[in-house]
């Protein structure tokens, strides 16, 4: 293994999903100048916009807005001059 390639600044940090609240506490040598109290503890705060709690992936709630016959309408209308009759 190569030797002092990893940052030494590993702390306890909380991560906070803005999207829903959730927080979560683990080690990162991230930088951040906001702070927050999490079980009676102050701890650095690192701010995510979407995590494991809010991605669609994890929740199993796919939100698909997609303007179906648009789309298909403006498919057939640019493309009718290449159908073979």
């Amino acid at each position: 293994m190569q030797t002092k390639i990893h940052p030494k600044n590993y702390r306890l940090v909380v991560f906070k999903d803005m999207s829903n609240g959730h927080t979560f506490l683990t080690k990162s040598a991230a930088n951040t100048k906001d702070n927050i109290e999490y079980n009676g503890k102050e701890y650095p705060l690192i701010k995510l916009e979407i995590s494991s709690k809010s991605h669609p992936f994890y929740t199993g709630k796919l939100n698909f807005v997609i303007d179906t016959a648009g789309r298909i309408d403006k498919f057939k209308s640019k493309y009718k001059k290449f159908i073979k009759k």
